[in-house]
């Protein structure tokens, strides 16, 4: 029923299960039998679930995940913790820090499949069947539950074409002159005002003259790169290109608030022992591009 419901199709799905299609069609009609109702719409085209499918869906997810869970507890495979993980980070953390370390995450668990997504915005972990998700900024009130892993460095910079163009802004008072390029949250379409903590420590902020906006950190970095103005970003996002001179840092005593990271979890008593050993392995990788995580809470 899971398979079905993550497809939205019974072809897909036996070649995932390594069962017969008919097979699989019986199992879900006998379990609609035994529980007494409808849990998918079936077409032509695509099978979807009822509303008695949806409380369902919600449900097993976690009761499979823990049946898989206690599995591995009494009979280990032979290549460790397996099963599926599903995660979700931001787009440009997937591509640049997690992807390429993967190998060795594997390497270390051969036996878990896992199913990276990769948004910017912030996905409802229940309705998604999400094991774990990486959310970078503040966190919204939610039942949730957040581990803090540090913070990321921001800092300002634009290219040299731009400040050729335009001059190097040295204080925040002479920012009404420039422009930047604005980046707009994909989950509330706002753009973020330009922000920065004073020597008296006092944070500021100010809307900024911008001809291009986006919502997308790779098109963020590029319209930078381009010479379209001003941005702030996490360091570890452009340190290669402040190193080869592509991007310069600007004003470095006038940065925003560092952005805290937290790795979040569905409201759950327990966490499946491959989700841990994922969040672990995360948490080590992202270490060198974090600041230290602030004090936790009682």
């Amino acid at each position: 029923f899971l398979r079905v419901a993550e497809t939205g199709s019974f072809t897909r799905t036996p070649d995932g299960l390594q069962l017969p299609r008919g097979t699989v069609s019986a199992a879900v009609q006998q379990l609609e039998s035994k529980l007494g109702t409808r849990l998918l719409h079936r077409t032509t085209r695509r099978v979807g679930l009822t509303p008695d499918g949806e409380v369902l869906l919600e449900r097993a997810r976690a009761l499979v995940a823990d049946m898989e869970d206690l599995e591995q507890h009494f009979l280990p495979a032979p290549g460790g913790l397996g099963g599926r993980l599903k995660i979700d980070v931001p787009s440009r953390i997937a591509r640049r820090l997690i992807a390429p370390a993967l190998p060795g995450f594997f390497a270390r668990h051969p036996g878990i499949e896992l199913e990276l997504g990769s948004s910017d915005r912030a996905i409802d972990l229940v309705q998604e069947g999400v094991d774990c998700a990486l959310r970078v900024g503040p966190l919204a009130s939610s039942s949730l539950v957040a581990r803090p892993l540090g913070r990321f460095t921001l800092v300002n910079c634009a290219s040299p074409a731009y400040l050729s163009m335009h001059g190097t802004p040295g204080t925040p008072a002479e920012l009404p002159q420039h422009l930047a390029v604005n980046y707009a949250s994909p989950t509330s379409g706002r753009a973020s005002m330009w922000e920065w903590r004073g020597r008296d420590g006092q944070v500021s902020a100010l809307r900024m003259r911008s001809q291009v906006t986006a919502n997308n950190a790779e098109t963020y970095i590029a319209c930078a790169l381009a010479g379209l103005g001003l941005i702030q970003i996490p360091l570890f996002d452009v340190q290669g290109h402040l190193d080869a001179g592509e991007l310069v840092d600007v004003m470095p005593d006038a940065r925003a608030e560092p952005l805290p990271v937290h790795l979040v979890y569905a409201h759950r008593r327990n966490l499946s022992r491959r989700t841990q050993a994922f969040a672990a392995w995360l948490e080590d990788l992202l270490a060198p591009a974090l600041d230290a995580p602030p004090a936790r809470r009682p």
